[in-house]
């Protein structure tokens, strides 16, 4: 299984191994430990100053070298009373109105106050000048303060960190052929077209991040320094790869080839970045409007480093033996393949609801989903509709990130109104598809006996608890030292240390075990290797991701400013004609953009359509996500599918379609397509409509 997964789409391959590789390779490592350094500092800091409290009072006062009070202790009240009451009567004297009597005795009380104060805030100074002499206090205020410097310029580079991971994996990305396209390119007419459009576009890119670099200067606009370098000196290395890849053709690449071939193994950010670049430099006249657009994308800076810290955790679990352990539990109950299918698909919705994306878990896990299912005996076509649509269930689930991001941009709802209606949404999901696997199963439902199958999944459990052990340990660390509970928000940084931890530890225990075959043929071998290995493979799958993100918020930007939205009716008249029509262009746009893009792209345009024509706003975002998945399931793009292929491998895909072919019925030959889109299309359907039903 691994062997086969190993075979890479078409032309695209894993990073060779050498030198050349790790150019890009070691600084990716470093900035993704970077952005879990950072994390992981401003938690402690956190943590140094809540014990700071607890051992000095006030030490948020004390830390710092407090300034002298400017005040006397121990002045004359008597004169200063005399004095403010003189003042008040020489200022009464020169007004029109009657004078009034000033009150002495609240003027003394109000210097008797000062005077306290002032004694109160001498005090302090004397006992922060005392306590600052304090070995101790002087230590720990030194270490603190070191570890908040560290916290501030982690939260100054999350921006600079996020352009590096984009643009480097990115050129990645492009050396290997590794964006995501809708074909993979197989000839030198493929080849050619793919490269020469991506030149194009990278100038485009190139041109924009120049361009805006001159508008923001002469308009004095501050933006953080080197960002507008960044920016300029990556696009200009990605039009450099392509101009490369266009002189230069793969020696492999089949001789002729079709046109209409060609333009699908384009790569989709590709077509997105010339359709918005030519918007806004032919429309708007607008040429820094692409850059401008990719601004969004920095803006939420910690949010798409979560992207890339996740598919590294799942590059990571790729190289344990952590799943092959997890299925050997289930292998001695001989489960039949549509059962396993099942039950692999209701787990994926776990990493999916923590990793927020179905598309993210396919990029981490995908091709470990598809190995385990085609071990277990089920046909490729039931193995790749089940890959495919094996995170799209979970995106209703808790800790999901896309639930807090829907929640932070709409006040109409809450993340627990989300979270409690999308289990209902989870178990209607996944009954529908339990039942559509089940009744187009091609083999007889079997179980091993559990007196036999119980026995062998105890013993296959001994394995993975040392995993189970250092998974708690971590947590504990992490939910007690720190304080910070696993959650949507910290997974990021939990997990690849978790799973760090763990491939030392796998790694050590292969020692001395018999060596597995990795994912590329050849033996096992060390901790730092297996970690070179994942973050190779990361690369190229970040940057094929990122830039299809980046790219996608573009094209959102000039949906939002063309006033296409505008067209749509403000009402309808009928809440079940409003529902069908928000339908119809929810899916659509779940087909051509990535999730985060759209949720923001939703919020500003449809939303306000939806709730002003009556339709509830928890009812609405379930419709949403559910839309979504859809979307990213249906051709021509059906991205979770183009996801799929890219991870699991070409020469697969070619196996699947021969059986296809082979089938004699019109689902058998579709399945991979038709099964995905039939679930998710009937819980797309009852979703939507049967709530108006009680409205």
């Amino acid at each position: 299984m691994d062997a086969v997964l190993s075979e890479k789409p078409g032309l695209a391959h894993a990073p060779r191994r050498g030198y050349a590789r790790l150019i890009i390779t070691i600084p990716v490592a470093v900035v993704l430990l970077a952005a879990i350094g950072f994390s992981m500092s401003a938690y402690l800091h956190s943590q140094l100053l809540s014990l700071g409290q607890t051992v000095w009072d006030n030490y948020g006062l004390i830390r710092h070298d407090i300034p002298k009070p400017d005040c006397n202790p121990d002045p004359n009240i008597q004169a200063q009373v005399q004095q403010q009451v003189q003042a008040a009567q020489q200022s009464q004297s020169d007004s029109l109105l009657a004078p009034r009597k000033p009150d002495r005795q609240a003027i003394r009380q109000s210097l008797l106050a000062q005077r306290a104060q002032c004694r109160q805030d001498l005090q302090a100074y004397r006992a922060s000048r005392a306590l600052r002499h304090s070995f101790a206090l002087q230590a720990f205020a030194a270490i603190e303060g070191a570890v908040g410097e560290v916290t501030v310029t982690g939260l100054n580079a999350q921006r600079y960190l996020l352009v590096l991971v984009i643009l480097m994996c990115a050129w990645m990305a492009t050396v290997v052929r590794g964006h995501v396209a809708l074909r993979t390119p197989g000839t030198r007419l493929d080849c050619r077209v793919s490269a020469v459009l991506q030149l194009l576009a990278n100038v485009m890119l190139l041109a924009s991040a120049w361009q805006w670099r001159i508008v923001s200067s002469a308009a004095g606009a501050e933006m953080p320094p080197g960002l507008h370098l960044i920016w300029i000196t990556g696009f200009g290395v990605l039009s450099l790869i392509s101009l490369y890849q266009v002189a230069r053709l793969p020696d492999e690449a089949a001789a002729g080839g079709e046109m209409r071939h060609a333009l699908l193994a384009v790569p989709l950010y590709t077509w997105m970045a010339l359709v918005a670049g030519g918007y806004f430099l032919w429309v708007e006249s607008y040429p820094s409007g692409l850059a401008v657009q990719l601004l969004k994308m920095v803006k939420q800076a910690d949010l798409y480093l979560n992207v890339a810290l996740y598919v590294w955790a799942g590059m990571l679990i790729k190289q344990t033996r952590l799943t092959h352990l997890l299925f050997d539990v289930v292998r001695p109950w001989r489960l039949a393949p549509e059962l396993i299918t099942v039950v692999v698909v209701f787990a994926a919705a776990v990493p999916t609801a923590i990793t927020g994306a179905s598309g993210i878990l396919l990029v981490a896990v995908g091709a470990i989903i598809y190995g385990e299912i085609r071990m277990s005996g089920a046909r490729r076509q039931l193995a790749f509709a089940a890959t495919a649509m094996s995170g799209s269930m979970g995106v209703v689930l808790s800790p999901c990130l896309m639930v807090v991001i829907i929640a932070a941009l709409n006040k109409q709802v809450t993340t627990a109104q989300l979270y409690g209606w999308g289990g209902y949404v989870f178990l209607l999901t996944s009954a529908i598809f339990a039942s559509v696997v089940l009744l187009t199963r091609r083999n007889a439902l079997s179980c091993a006996p559990p007196r036999e199958a119980l026995p062998a999944s105890v013993r296959a459990l001994r394995p993975l608890l040392p995993y189970v052990v250092i998974g708690v340990l971590v947590y504990v660390f992490f939910a007690l030292a720190l304080e910070q509970p696993f959650n949507e928000f910290t997974a990021p940084t939990i997990l690849p240390v978790a799973l760090l931890v763990m491939l030392w530890y796998d790694r050590r225990g292969a020692r001395r075990a018999v060596p597995r075959e990795r994912a590329d043929g050849q033996t096992g071998d060390g901790f730092w290797s297996r970690v070179r290995e994942a973050t190779a493979e990361s690369t190229m799958h970040i940057g094929a991701l990122l830039m299809l993100m980046a790219l996608s918020v573009a094209v959102g930007g000039i949906v939002e400013r063309s006033g296409v939205m505008g067209l749509f009716p403000a009402t309808f008249g009928s809440l079940w004609l409003a529902m069908a029509a928000l339908l119809v262009i929810l899916v659509l746009i779940g087909m051509f953009m990535d999730p985060y893009g759209a949720i923001i792209l939703v919020s500003a345009t449809i939303a306000t359509i939806a709730y002003r024509n009556g339709i509830d706003p928890v009812h609405f975002w379930m419709v949403v996500l559910v839309a979504f998945e859809l979307g990213y399931l249906t051709p021509p793009v059906a991205l979770n599918q183009l996801l799929t292929r890219q991870v699991v491998g070409e020469q697969e895909l070619r196996l699947a379609l021969a059986n296809e072919r082979e089938c004699r019925t019109f689902w058998g030959r579709h399945e991979q397509i038709l099964m995905p889109i039939s679930v998710l299309a009937t819980a797309l359907l009852l979703v939507a409509f049967v709530p108006l039903l009680f409205y």
